[in-house]
């Protein structure tokens, strides 16, 4: 990562080193605006649980049980995803949105390097 920092008459360099076990994870809210967020792999954190601590707003009324589809989101990104469970699929389908390309649930994509640079857009159901 590199960054650089202006003052009156200098111009600085300061590069950082890479963060081990941290992924990025770019969000697109519901005003269309992307954030690029980190997430770290060795806590057992979902998605869903990454984008509240990066506090960014979203509804996730159960808390990540897969039992309300406040989080869904769509997955913009060709990134290999695990399988929907049956609980995901069925939740999805009660919300409706089960058939919109590429809808899933953020509690239940768990962070791992696989998914680093994974793009979402957060659903209509996610606003609080």
């Amino acid at each position: 990562m590199l960054i650089l920092s202006l003052s009156n008459r200098n111009l600085n360099l300061i590069t950082f080193a890479p963060v081990e076990n941290m992924i990025t994870i770019h969000v697109t809210d519901l005003d269309r605006v992307t954030h690029s967020i980190l997430a770290p792999t060795d806590m057992g954190f979902n998605v869903m649980e990454a984008i509240r601590a990066n506090e960014l707003p979203i509804k996730a009324t159960c808390g990540g049980m897969a039992m309300c589809a406040t989080c869904n989101c769509i997955v913009k990104s060709d990134h290999h995803l695990p399988e929907m469970s049956e609980d995901e699929e069925a939740m999805l389908d009660e919300a409706f949105v089960l058939n919109i390309p590429g809808s899933r649930l953020m509690c239940q994509i768990f962070i791992s390097e696989a998914i680093d640079g994974l793009e979402i857009q957060m659903g209509e159901l996610t606003g609080e």
